[in-house]
């Protein structure tokens, strides 16, 4: 017996419009998840996720091309908001990142500067320095469960390195010789970056 053709046209007609509405409701959620990349918590989370994916370990200056800083001479505040000399520094390797709070590149790879923080600390001198107002950074500290000593750059303050951009960073060895200047973000957690501090440590 066959089906009479306003009743195969009917459901013809009927496949058609839910083959409509699953198409655009996956066109919607498409369009919703790549909102939510740019303009919700979740996009900054993914942002920062895709930083720590794309990063690469620092590049190593060798040490024919290496420049040495002038001097220590460098007033800054430590995180009780009281002023300190970055001579303190001097002899010593140092590790030194620019960051705020609100800079998701920045953000990206304070873990890594954590762990290496944690690994090394009474080792090498940190110098993790924002030039934001304390609150919003006590708070971020706060809410991430961060350790490593946070440094108040002063604003026009005369320094012996350049200020670099978020999430810029340098390693100096004991002499003052820059052995990594790194503009972008980093993976600070692997170990190229363990056995060159465990070498400028025995330098």
């Amino acid at each position: 017996m066959k089906t009479p053709d306003n009743v195969r046209e009917f459901f013809s007609f009927e496949y058609h419009i839910f083959k409509m509405k699953r198409q655009t409701f996956f066109t919607l959620l498409i369009i919703a998840l790549v909102l939510s990349f740019f303009v919700t918590p979740l996009g900054d989370y993914s942002k920062i996720l895709l930083n720590r994916w794309l990063a690469t370990s620092p590049t190593i200056i060798s040490p024919e091309k290496r420049g040495k800083i002038a001097d220590y001479d460098w007033k800054l505040k430590d995180d009780n908001w009281k002023f300190f000399n970055f001579d303190e520094a001097k002899g010593k390797v140092v590790f030194i990142s620019f960051w705020t709070s609100w800079h998701l590149p920045s953000q990206a790879q304070l873990k890594d500067i954590q762990d290496l923080y944690e690994r090394y600390k009474g080792r090498v001198e940190f110098y993790i320095i924002t030039n934001e107002e304390r609150a919003p950074v006590e708070l971020f500290m706060e809410k991430h469960g961060y350790t490593f000593p946070v440094t108040y750059q002063i604003i026009g303050e005369k320094s012996p390195i350049s200020i670099l951009k978020p999430p810029g960073s340098y390693i100096l060895d004991k002499n003052g010789y820059v052995v990594v200047h790194q503009n972008a973000v980093a993976d600070w957690d692997n170990s190229k970056v363990n056995e060159l501090l465990e070498q400028l440590l025995q330098d």
